[in-house]
């Protein structure tokens, strides 16, 4: 699975959240891309939660950057923490496991964590993080539901102020063509836009049977198919071109209207995975977006993300093939988009040691991950209701995603 502006008002009323909602308005470019921290910089002491495929593929990158120390590592099964932990070279004694072993790693010694567990427990492992004061590295989305939004939200606000590094890892803000073209979107490119669409079609994930615990459900990206555990196929997946798209654009959706289905054969977990969405912006933009999520597109290379935006020239940009300007006075030619699941991760990795050891606190993509995920969450929310759904209405609601962790390893 990938892993992966002006300021926007919106009226939010949530009881009780003013402060974090307060958090919700502005979106800013990330300046996650640059240079490599200087030759001998400091050593950081890093701990990854969840070692899982992605997890390990992770932590195998930041091993490889000059910058960090892998001091520890927590997972829910003691054998992948394990197993972790001798990939990376980690003491024994700083190999965690069941579901409190992230608080024993935060109190470990680390300096910093990295963050790669099923998202339902993203606001939990954010909140202690910070609270300990630690530095952030965490994978998207991040949360299933709008509480979860506006904890993690809170928490990186709290950093913040603390002095301390947030960072979200996607990675299409981070390649340089793509980094061009909205440059010169935003210097007016296109013109007046009159239509802008996206789409992100990919493959499935094992959906096994149900067992008496969800245990059998942590494993192997299963939590994709569980909308409690992971937010849905869409919330996971589609929320690479959304985020992009709301990057470029610098507005955050004001209502969505879709619908949605179940494809895939004997499907076990509650999340769909065929979506045909509309978002309203408030200046009367009109976005469309698609997800297919099926058999026959499985892999990283058979994934299929990109946006479009129509006026008057043509820009597009993706997780993949090229991004490219058609027309107009600001043409651009374009380049290929080069192995960005990997590429993005490296520079997203680089760009966080850099801010620790330049105290750069400025935590710049925040914002985006925030909206977005709050953004998929109220497509996903219209989809089931097949019907419109607006953003106030999303925030009012406040709807919790309850997971039933009843009979896992404390």
């Amino acid at each position: 699975m990938l892993r992966q502006t002006q300021s926007v008002t919106r009226r939010v009323f949530l009881a009780g959240s003013a402060a974090a909602a307060a958090t919700l308005t502005g979106q800013q470019a990330p300046r996650s891309q640059g240079a490599e921290s200087a030759p001998g910089a400091r050593k950081i002491k890093l701990g990854v939660v969840g070692c899982g495929g992605r997890g390990a593929w992770i932590a195998g990158l930041f091993r490889k950057h000059d910058g960090y120390v892998m001091h520890a590592v927590a997972d829910y099964f003691p054998e992948t923490a394990q197993a972790a932990g001798e990939a990376l070279g980690v003491d024994p004694a700083r190999r965690f496991s069941g579901l409190s072993g992230y608080r024993r790693l935060i109190e470990s010694g680390v300096e910093a964590v990295a963050l790669e567990t099923p998202p339902y427990f993203f606001p939990e492992h954010v909140q202690a993080a910070v609270e300990a004061g630690l530095h952030v590295y965490m994978a998207k989305p991040v949360a299933v539901d709008v509480p979860g939004c506006l904890q993690v939200a809170a928490a990186a606000k709290k950093a913040t102020a603390a002095q301390r590094c947030f960072l979200v890892d996607y990675q299409m803000p981070t390649d340089p063509h793509v980094l061009e073209c909205v440059t010169r979107y935003r210097d007016g490119a296109l013109g007046q836009l009159g239509l802008v669409r996206s789409f992100y079609y990919g493959g499935l994930f094992g959906d096994p049977p149900l067992t008496d615990t969800i245990e059998s459900r942590l494993r192997s990206l299963i939590w994709v198919n569980d909308v409690g555990l992971g937010g849905s196929y869409h919330v996971n997946a589609c929320i690479h071109p959304i985020q992009a798209m709301m990057w470029t654009l610098g507005q955050t959706p004001v209502a969505a209207v879709g619908i949605s289905r179940t494809a895939r054969a004997e499907p076990h977990g509650d999340s769909h995975d065929m979506y045909g969405i509309t978002f309203e912006f408030a200046d009367g933009l009109i976005w469309t977006h698609s997800g297919r999520h099926s058999r026959g597109l499985r892999g990283l290379d058979d994934v299929l993300a990109a946006c479009e935006f129509f006026g008057d020239a043509y820009m597009l940009i993706g997780y993949g093939g090229r991004a490219v300007i058609r027309g107009g006075a600001k043409h651009y030619a374009g380049g290929t988009i080069d192995n960005l699941y990997e590429a993005g991760a490296v520079r997203n990795i680089a760009a966080f040691h850099r801010h620790i050891v330049n105290s750069d606190f400025a935590n710049d993509t925040v914002r985006m991950a925030i909206d977005s995920c709050l953004a998929t969450i109220l497509a996903r929310e219209a989809c089931l209701r097949k019907g419109r759904l607006t953003m106030d209405e999303l925030l009012q609601k406040n709807r919790r995603l309850e997971v039933n962790l009843a009979g896992l390893k404390a």
